[in-house]
Parts: C-alpha cells; sequence; structure tokens
C-alpha cells in the first residue's frame, strides 16, 4: 500500500503575500495554483516529490480569516545545525517575526516564528524519530 500525501490547507487575506513568505521561509516551491475555483483562490507549496503540501486558500468576497491559536503550528524538523541555522535565517529574511513558542518545549530545540498573518512555524534543531 502507497503512503498517502498530507496536505494542510489554511485561509489566508493575501495569497500572493504568504506564498512568498513561506516559498522564501521555508524553501518551498509552487506546485499548482488555482483561480476562482467556485470562489476560491489557492497556492499549493512543497516538495515536488514530497510527503506533504501546504494550500494557502482565500476565499473571494470573505473577511481574512482570524489569526490561529497560537498552539496551532507547524513544526518543521532540520537535523543539521547548519542547515537549520540557515533556514532560521530564511525565515527571519522572509518577513517571520521571532516568537516565544506557546508550549516551552519547543523552545528547547527550536525557534518558533510567526508569518504576516499570525501562522506559526517551529524550525526545530532535531531528527524526527518517531
Amino acid at each position: 500500500m502507497s503512503l498517502p500525501v498530507l496536505r494542510v490547507a489554511r485561509a489566508c487575506g493575501d495569497l500572493e503575500g504568504m506564498t512568498a513568505q513561506y516559498r522564501a521561509g521555508l524553501g518551498l516551491h509552487e506546485l499548482g495554483r488555482f483561480v476562482d475555483h467556485e470562489g476560491f483562490d489557492g497556492v499549493i507549496l512543497g516538495e515536488p516529490k514530497g510527503a506533504w503540501h501546504l494550500e494557502f486558500v482565500h476565499v473571494r468576497g470573505e473577511a481574512p480569516p482570524p489569526a490561529p491559536h497560537p498552539e496551532q503550528a507547524l513544526v518543521v524538523y532540520v537535523p543539521e545545525h547548519r542547515d537549520w541555522l540557515e533556514r532560521t535565517a530564511a525565515m527571519a529574511r522572509a518577513g517571520f517575526a521571532r516568537v516565544p513558542a506557546a508550549n516551552p518545549y519547543w523552545e528547547r530545540l527550536g525557534r518558533c516564528f510567526v508569518d504576516t498573518e499570525g501562522g506559526r512555524v517551529i524550525v526545530q534543531q532535531a531528527a524526527w524519530t518517531a
């Protein structure tokens, strides 16, 4: 049986701004885009053959959504210290603001960032171990 692909979708107010910020901060590629699909515009980001994607969606005619709860965070594991330093620097250059993580666990080996619409991303300097 093949493994499923995970897509995390999030509504946003500024589709192009969020797309640019996440592409630059996390080094993601634009995998797809749709315009006015039954009132929705969206961009799908990720790695071309990756097992997960981020989808940012803008609902035409609706007010921007509220910021997610601080515990609703994406966590990206970067095991090599040098790569982690480069990734956290890229996050800052892309306009993510460094903020304390809601859960102190993430502060031990990671850094928490917030995007321009309040979404949080934790860049953890560790390998994922199940």
